[in-house]
């Protein structure tokens, strides 16, 4: 199992930032602009500094769980799915115990937009890897993961088969046969399931990232031992 995109209930995927015509933020002067970006906190739903909705809110940021399919009509396989949005105070710790169910050993994917046109990225993999040391580094890097745009990262075990995902846009996406295990973590920090709910990516949003992240995001990937061009990473 490997999948890099997030799903959406039917198996489409969820959109990418609408073009720029038509944008929400059109006719928005750069007060307003910069007023709107500032805003971190929606009802009780606190966002990271990584993505904000469009200014027009179609879809207002809130805490919960949905679930879904994953179809794969290439290979002719269903994977049950939850995608959750949580509120920044709770988003990593809930990451981190997600993890529980996949086991002592891991393989972990490292996720990068930087520098490249919309919607492009580029997968970077390590396999076999002790949780507790992954889990380890990955605190380390906790202000990467919650406030950069550009990066996401993924964690599977191939032989359950499961993986969990934190995407560039801070939302958890689980895709697992077994999906109890999950959802009683989920349910352990207050994230419920709602089937109704919206997600940020199915409206016009925007992403945020800034050079450390970038620097950052090549040390994380060097400590966790993945083998990658990185002169090639630091010039794309």
């Amino acid at each position: 199992m490997g999948f890099s995109q997030p799903y959406s209930p039917g198996g489409n995927l969820p959109a990418e930032p609408v073009s720029p015509w038509n944008s929400s933020f059109d006719k928005l002067s750069q007060e307003e602009l910069e007023a709107h970006l500032q805003v971190a906190r929606y009802g009780d739903f606190f966002l990271t500094d990584a993505v904000r909705p469009a200014y027009d809110l179609k879809v207002v940021p809130t805490q919960g769980y949905r679930c879904g399919v994953y179809r794969d009509d290439e290979n002719h396989v269903q994977v049950p799915v939850l995608m959750a949005a949580a509120s920044r105070e709770v988003l990593m710790d809930l990451f981190l115990d997600l993890l529980e169910p996949l086991g002592p050993v891991v393989d972990v994917v490292l996720e990068t937009s930087h520098h490249r046109y919309s919607g492009e990225h580029q997968d970077l993999y390590r396999e076999h890897i002790d949780k507790p040391v992954l889990m380890s580094v990955l605190c380390d890097y906790e202000d990467l993961l919650l406030n950069d745009g550009c990066t996401g990262v993924a964690v599977l075990n191939p032989q359950l088969p499961a993986e969990v995902q934190f995407d560039e846009h801070k939302l958890l996406i689980v895709y697992a046969q077994q999906l109890e295990p999950f959802q009683d973590v989920f349910h352990r920090h207050d994230v419920f399931r709602n089937d109704q709910m919206s997600f940020i990516t199915e409206a016009e949003h925007i992403h945020s990232s800034a050079p450390r992240y970038y620097e950052q995001f090549l040390e994380l990937a060097m400590r966790l031992g993945i083998e990658a061009d990185y002169d090639m990473l630091a010039g794309c």
